[in-house]
């Protein structure tokens, strides 16, 4: 984690964060929000073909750059879906509402034409507030 002072950020091992220049998570004040997450597990696809299991394993990377932070799901303000195809909002939001049930965030859920990864059917990202 790196830090000056009023803002924190977090790094993963995600080859597109050092290629790119952007950090999976930063905190500023209360505030903490994570960037686009795929279901990469140290570079290995999760779920491939299965967007439950990659909406499951893209929000488990998003909330594995909140708990570095001391954060949980409960901190949760908002979340965003992005899927490849229409025909797998059911399976994301099942996982979405497994997860999320109980903290109930802002959510958005889109369609998009595609991602860096072409295996990739679900990315996310994730806003939380940080409470002293």
């Amino acid at each position: 984690m790196t830090t000056d002072r009023r803002v924190e950020r977090v790094q993963t091992d995600s080859p597109w964060e050092e290629s790119i220049g952007f950090a999976r998570a930063v905190a500023a004040g209360d505030r903490v929000l994570v960037s686009g997450t795929m279901p990469l597990v140290h570079g290995v696809l999760q779920g491939e073909g299965d967007p439950y299991q990659q909406a499951k394993a893209a929000f488990g990377n998003a909330l594995a750059a909140l708990e570095r932070f001391g954060l949980d799901k409960h901190a949760v303000l908002r979340t965003r879906m992005y899927l490849t195809h229409a025909r797998d909002v059911d399976d994301v939001g099942r996982a979405h509402k497994e997860i999320f049930d109980a903290v109930r965030p802002a959510a958005t859920l889109v369609v998009v034409s595609g991602f860096v990864d072409s295996r990739v059917l679900v990315e996310v990202e994730v806003e939380a507030l940080r409470t002293p």
